[in-house]
Order: C-alpha cells, then sequence, then structure tokens
C-alpha cells in the first residue's frame, strides 16, 4: 500500500513509519515539527520507500498520486504546561489538528477512496466512573475545562470520522490510545514515565503526586504499534481500546523504576495535582482481543529495559 501518516515525526508516527515500511509499504510522512523531531526520522532519509513533506494538516493537503491509507496522529499530546509542546500552550493548534486536520485528512482519505485511522486516546473517558473503561462507555469529562482542548478536540475528531463513515461510506477505523512508552518519547513529555526515568537516571528521588494512589496502565511502544497496524488491516470501523490493561499504582510504578534503574534515592510525596486528573486509567480490551486477536506482551520491567538506553542517550549518560 501507499500510505500517508500525519505527524510522522512524533514519538508514535515515527514507530508506525518504521512498522510499515518493514511491512513492505511505502510511507509518506507528513509533520510540522510543533512537537515533533525531525531526529525521529532521520534514520529513515535514505530508505527509497519513504518520503516527507513539513505540512501543517490543519491547512489544504494534497498527496500526488494513488494512496491507499491516511493515519492521522498529528496533535500536540503533552499535558506539561511547562512545555512548549504541551497541549496547554498550544490550545488552538491542538484543537485545530482534531477539527480542521481530521476534516483535511478524512477529505483526502474520500476522494482517495482510502482507508482512514483516526488516533484517538483514552482521555476521551475524562476522569471515569466506570472501570475498566470498555468502549462502549461515555465518559466523565469537563467541555471547558483546562484539559479541555486536548479531550474534545479527540472526542470532535472521533465524531466527524463516523460521519464520513455513515454518510460519505468512507472506510474508517479508530484507535483509543492508552498510557504508552518506549525510545523516542520527549523527556520532558509532562507525564510520569518520562519525569521518573529522567529523574531516576539522574539519582534523583522521584517525585509522585499526592499519595500516589492513582492508576495508570502502561503500554510498549511496540506492542501498540502492532495493535494500530493489526487494526488498519481490518475492517473495523467502530472504536478499538488499544493498551496494556495491567493496572498499578503510581506509587507500584515509581517503585518498580527505582528497582529497574538501581535508584536509591527514593520517593518525595508532593501536593496532588489537579483534581481533573484521571484517577483511574485502565483499558477493556476484549474487543481488541476479540476483533484483532491482539493483546500487550512486554511487562514492564522488560519494556523499561529496552526503554533505558534511549533515555541515557538524550540526557548524555554513558
Amino acid at each position: 500500500m501507499r500510505i500517508v501518516i500525519t505527524g510522522a515525526a512524533g514519538f508514535l508516527g515515527s514507530h508506525l513509519c518504521d512498522h510499515l515500511l518493514d511491512d513492505g509499504h511505502e510511507v509518506i510522512g507528513m509533520d510540522n515539527f510543533i512537537t515533533g523531531s525531525p531526529d525521529n526520522i532521520a534514520h529513515l532519509a535514505t530508505n527509497e520507500k519513504f518520503s516527507f513533506y513539513k505540512r501543517d494538516v490543519s491547512n489544504y493537503i494534497f498527496v500526488p498520486g494513488k494512496v491507499d491509507a491516511i493515519l492521522h496522529f498529528a496533535s500536540p499530546a503533552s499535558p506539561n504546561p511547562q512545555s512548549r509542546s504541551g497541549y496547554f500552550n498550544l490550545p488552538i493548534q491542538t484543537m485545530k489538528a482534531g477539527a480542521l486536520g481530521t476534516h483535511n485528512c478524512l477529505g483526502l482519505a474520500r476522494i482517495q477512496n482510502a482507508r482512514f485511522l483516526l488516533a484517538s486516546t483514552s482521555e476521551i473517558y475524562g476522569d471515569p466512573e466506570v472501570h475498566p473503561q470498555a468502549e462502549s462507555y461515555p465518559g466523565n469529562v469537563d467541555p471547558i475545562g483546562t484539559r479541555a482542548v486536548y479531550d474534545e478536540a479527540k472526542r470532535f475528531a472521533e465524531s466527524l470520522t463516523m460521519a464520513y463513515h455513515r454518510f460519505h461510506n468512507v472506510n474508517t477505523s479508530i484507535v483509543r490510545i492508552f498510557n504508552t512508552y518506549g525510545p523516542r518519547m520527549d523527556l520532558e513529555d509532562g507525564r510520569a514515565l518520562p519525569n521518573m526515568i529522567k529523574q531516576a537516571l539522574l539519582g534523583q528521588p522521584l517525585t509522585v503526586y499526592g499519595d500516589g494512589s492513582q492508576t495508570r496502565s502502561f503500554c510498549f511502544v511496540d506492542d501498540l504499534v502492532d495493535g494500530i497496524v493489526k487494526l488498519l488491516y481490518s475492517d473495523e470501523h467502530y472504536p478499538v481500546n488499544i493498551g496494556n490493561p495491567n493496572e498499578m499504582s503510581i506509587l507500584q510504578f515509581a517503585e518498580t523504576i527505582n528497582m529497574v534503574t538501581g535508584n536509591t534515592a527514593g520517593i518525595i510525596y508532593v501536593d496532588a495535582r489537579s483534581a481533573r486528573d484521571p484517577q483511574r486509567r485502565q483499558p477493556d480490551i476484549t474487543r481488541a482481543k476479540t476483533i484483532l486477536n491482539w493483546e500487550s506482551k512486554v511487562n514492564l520491567e522488560e519494556g523499561l529495559r529496552f526503554s533505558i538506553p534511549y533515555f541515557k542517550q538524550k540526557l548524555g549518560i554513558a
């Protein structure tokens, strides 16, 4: 196939480029580098099956020649208010990527009669009152909260995707991505994993907000990409959760990182962050197992050991 990937220079987009090229496809990457990094795709510069366009998908996009599939992964995703690339500091761009960007990609898919896959997120469930979260759960969200620029952009993108499927018969699919980690993550992403790995590798105590009882489920990037590609190759149109269902508290997570890295600086507790931060996050992956025959395989300790060399390199640690 000839496949367009928006957000190709991002954490997930770049891994998708690698996987689909390895599968023998031609890949056309697009990114405007607001949050993505040229370093993530530099190794593809000599690959004859990879081409790249610096584009903002919020504007009109055109791709010469036949296109068989479009994967829309362009969006700021970091919740770090101190990060220049976080959606708190890019609120308009985030909503435009979810609204106008999705609209432009769907338009291209319609013209090309191409498969369209939307990268959605577990954040559409908000701070869930149902646990674990299945695709049928509509969520507990605040449409005007500080996180809404990301959450609502993705919720709108899902609605628009289904409208194009139902009204224009576009061959669409939606992946709801849960917490993912691995090489090429932004160290300043603001989420628990890069924050804590960075602290541990620098020999600092790990910061835990509140009492650490809030939970997350962490999926290694190779597992996630495998699930996304299986969804791309499937005939499924409705949202599918992709993530690791093994839930753990943030405190347990911090202890695991200290153990794997050999960090003896321990843990410090600070005041809890916003009450709107989700307190529990765990995917119900029944649909992924049933429809795609997919489930995560890499456990946390193994995934951390795969990821640590990348973080050391970025931190300049031998």
